[in-house]
């Protein structure tokens, strides 16, 4: 049986992603009438319109704080290609965001190629260590997932988003790059808790 899409539908569904209205159907369509799962479908397509803006300056933006009940605090830098973009309301809603998930999930790296080499080699270590004795090829397989697994917890842009964990924030990077059509990057960011050793902080920061 068919399921009818209807006009309020997409309409729904172009307020919540800021999408044309074919792209809203189309997704629909996709995700056979749920307006949560063809939110998901928009938000993961605009990798590819993501991809196409990588290579482009972001000289403008903002840097942003948020101190949760005086224990945690935030700095982060977002950047954007215009000042234009860097006051619109959602690109500042998107700030916000991230300055939650790091007080949240207390990232400790932007992204996995700033990790320690020495940390990435102890980790795959004791993850091979796990599963000695199985054929070679498994090993390396589940060491490969528990090393992903790994990225997951201690990368900004591995993390699963605290408000929706089907996506990471590299998705709602990528997202927001599509919706607002300019090159959006996450630069920097530190987090502070309160009582935390000095040697902590310092490894946050590297």
């Amino acid at each position: 049986m068919s399921i009818e899409i209807t006009p309020a539908l997409v309409q729904q569904l172009r307020e919540k992603t800021g999408t044309g209205m074919m792209d809203c159907k189309k997704a629909l369509v996709e995700a056979k009438g749920d307006v949560n799962a063809a939110e998901v479908l928009l938000r993961k397509k605009g990798v590819a319109t993501a991809g196409k803006k990588a290579s482009r300056e972001t000289k403008e933006g903002v840097i942003a704080s948020y101190i949760h009940f005086d224990k945690v605090g935030v700095l982060v830098e977002i950047n954007c290609e215009t000042d234009f973009v860097a006051r619109n309301e959602k690109f500042r809603d998107f700030v916000k965001d991230v300055t939650l998930q790091i007080a949240a999930a207390n990232p400790l790296y932007l992204s996995r190629e700033e990790v320690p080499a020495e940390l990435l080699k102890t980790e795959r270590e004791v993850a091979a260590a796990q599963v000695k004795g199985k054929p070679e090829a498994i090993v390396e397989k589940i060491v490969t997932g528990k090393l992903d697994k790994f990225y997951s917890t201690i990368v900004l842009l591995e993390q699963a988003f605290v408000k929706d964990d089907k996506l990471t924030i590299e998705d709602l990077r990528k997202a927001k790059v599509a919706e607002l059509g300019e090159n959006i990057i996450i630069r920097r960011f530190v987090r502070f808790a309160v009582g935390e050793s000095v040697k902590s902080e310092a490894a946050a920061a590297e």
